[in-house]
């Protein structure tokens, strides 16, 4: 794209701001970019930068799931969709996310052993991630890929994931770049534009294993994070209509489920409370949650002391020619 383009709109719509006030004094402003892409990657809506560039962190597990499924792997264990919405999820190491992510394991006689996400609490189970490197560790099993390096960017799991990425962008493979996640996996460096076209894509039904993943992911909101988190609460508060994935240091995407549209925001600073503010202010704009149910979410999980208040400012713009 060319750069007129993004000073149009680093200039025509400014970045949304979450201003947090303390009694009637300013404490706080966090700038949020923030894209509505189609499936093609065109702009539908924005506020900021749509090119601005971040690691897309969690937010990339749902298609980190795609192998997991192609495989044919997701299908060997019983009550698959579970495990799927589990690899996608970053969920809170309850029992019910630590006893799955076993599961996975144990359908492939797999040793727990094996996890190369850091131990949470006592065991590896109960690490966020623990449903993405299970499913990693299956597919690779079902695939007859070596278990020990499976986090590594040039071991055969990661090099398809990588080229699932450019074939759903339309980008060439070498424009892919990678680092490591908190969790050890690969994480990818993106334009929000290419965040919000990859959640495009996902909610729409071209691809039979987003399509999967998809209704996965709406069918079992736990597994994708827990009761009283934000992804959990926003999917079930639409009625799984919107699917909500979010990822560190600011980074929250959204789509609407059947409509091929996808929103991808960023906080400059990496604010979860900013992330979670915006992304709830922009879903009231758009319409895909009732201001009721969205007040329940803000009540669960914003949770702000006394005299301490949250606005946010500014809109998605429709693109102008």
């Amino acid at each position: 794209m060319s750069s007129n383009f993004k000073n149009l709109y680093t200039s025509n719509n400014p970045p949304l701001e979450m201003i947090l006030m303390r009694g009637s004094k300013l404490e706080s402003i966090h700038k949020v970019h923030a894209v509505i892409s189609d499936k093609k990657g065109r702009v539908l809506m924005c506020a900021g930068n749509p090119e601005y560039k971040s690691f897309i962190r969690s937010a990339l597990k749902p298609f980190q799931a795609i192998p997991f499924v192609s495989s044919g792997a997701s299908s060997k264990i019983k009550n698959s969709s579970k495990s799927i919405a589990l690899s996608c999820g970053s969920h809170s190491g309850s029992k019910l996310h630590a006893r799955e992510a076993f599961k996975i394991l144990w359908e492939y006689n797999i040793d727990i052993h094996n996890l190369k996400c850091p131990i949470k609490k006592t065991s590896p189970l109960e690490h966020n991630c623990s449903g993405k490197h299970a499913a990693f560790l299956a597919t690779c099993k079902k695939l007859n890929w070596p278990l020990e390096t499976y986090l590594k960017g040039d071991h055969p799991l990661q090099v398809e994931i990588f080229r699932i990425i450019s074939e759903l962008l339309e980008i060439p493979l070498e424009q892919i770049y990678a680092e490591r996640d908190d969790c050890g996996a690969p994480t990818l460096y993106m334009k929000i534009l290419e965040m919000a076209k990859l959640y495009s894509l996902l909610s729409s039904s071209d691809n039979a294993e987003l399509e999967q993943i998809s209704r996965a992911m709406t069918i079992n909101p736990t597994m994708i994070s827990d009761h009283n988190r934000f992804d959990t609460e926003v999917i079930q508060a639409s009625h799984g209509h919107v699917i909500s994935k979010g990822g560190a240091e600011g980074i929250q995407c959204f789509c609407k489920v059947n409509e091929g549209m996808g929103l991808a925001l960023k906080v400059e600073d990496g604010s979860k409370r900013a992330k979670q503010s915006v992304g709830l202010h922009i879903l009231k704009q758009l319409e895909w949650i009732s201001e009721l149910r969205i007040q329940d979410i803000e009540d669960k999980i914003i949770k702000l002391p006394e005299g301490v208040q949250i606005e946010v400012k500014g809109q998605l713009k429709f693109q102008e020619s």
